[in-house]
């Protein structure tokens, strides 16, 4: 009998994946002054793919972008953005109007802040939302369901989220995209300020969702939480996918992992060998020609800085570097 991972596996070479993102570019018109407009572009030629079963992370630090892909894959962009590319879901194109069509039922949404829930609402009405009559009763015991399994007793159905605590609000949010039995599953930022105990929960919930058959996308800063529970991480820099690696790459002190900043993350952690890197992640308004990252990587050779690398396949994982064959 295959494992998960072994399973896994097949389905990518079956070609399953339940999201498929090509080549997106995201960019927002501004006025600088006067009625003069500029683009201010902050994803460029990204490319992931989300798989029944999977927890994909998407690790990058603050402002490099990460929940814009989350609202781009939601469909809820401001009126001046503009987004390129393709998106498909299920082997289909995913439309604006597809978007809003599944948003909320096949595709549901985890925010990073409690912040998201109704303060006038109370938490049951929050999780059901507006259901024909007829489903009430069975969506209210549904709820109650999944608000057991998550150990938030029965008086938490009436409270206000000034009534919760902050491990109850996360259980909260969690519960609202298993209500509608959701295939995709966005969790952007799950996990800021919690503490060992309760982030190792929070994490648990999500590997369960990816173990009873959904696709993961956890939207995270913190790679060692992602690394707790994922089963591929996509390092997310500048606007980009630099790398989407396997877990296991990152074992044996990540030798096999591909892209120089990759490796550099790992490097900086604590328990390795803390090692900071210098230098910063482009700014969004600056115009680079080459690869990303080229002022900051040691490998750096005249081709880097002559068009931005395409990613390709290495060893099992993709990459978007010259220097790695």
């Amino acid at each position: 009998m295959l494992n998960n991972a072994e399973m896994n596996i097949e389905k990518r070479k079956e070609g399953e994946a339940l999201l498929k993102i090509k080549d997106i570019s995201l960019s927002f018109s501004q006025y600088v002054s006067g009625l003069r407009q500029t683009e201010l572009k902050v994803i460029s030629s990204l490319s992931m793919e989300a798989y029944s079963g999977e927890i994909l992370a998407v690790v990058g630090s603050s402002g490099s972008g990460k929940s814009l892909l989350a609202h781009a894959i939601l469909g809820i962009l401001p009126s001046n953005a503009k987004l390129l590319g393709k998106m498909e879901y299920k082997g289909q194109e995913l439309t604006q109007e597809k978007k809003e069509e599944l948003r909320g039922k096949e595709i549901a949404l985890i925010p990073q802040s409690v912040n998201y829930l109704d303060p006038l609402m109370r938490i049951s009405d929050q999780v059901i939302g507006s259901v024909d009559e007829r489903n009430a009763e069975l969506m209210k015991q549904t709820q109650r369901d999944i608000f057991r399994k998550y150990d938030l007793k029965p008086d938490v159905d009436r409270m206000f989220p000034h009534e919760l605590s902050g491990g109850m609000a996360r259980r909260v949010l969690v519960s609202t995209a298993l209500i509608n039995s959701s295939k995709l599953i966005i969790a952007d930022e799950p996990t800021p300020g919690l503490d060992e105990k309760n982030l190792n929960e929070t994490l648990s919930y999500f590997r369960d969702m990816a173990n009873k058959g959904c696709a993961v996308i956890l939207i995270t800063h913190d790679i060692e939480a992602a690394l707790k529970i994922s089963d591929k991480i996509a390092i997310f820099y500048a606007g980009t996918i630099l790398e989407e690696a396997n877990i296991e790459d990152f074992k044996n002190d990540g030798e096999n992992l591909r892209h120089p900043y990759t490796r550099a993350l790992w490097n900086a952690l604590p328990q390795n060998k803390f090692q900071a890197i210098k230098g910063h992640q482009p700014m969004q308004d600056e115009i680079i020609d080459g690869c990303f990252f080229y002022e900051r990587c040691s490998r750096r050779n005249e081709l880097c800085s002559k068009g931005t690398p395409q990613l390709k396949m290495i060893k099992e994982g993709l990459v978007r570097c010259n220097n790695v064959s």
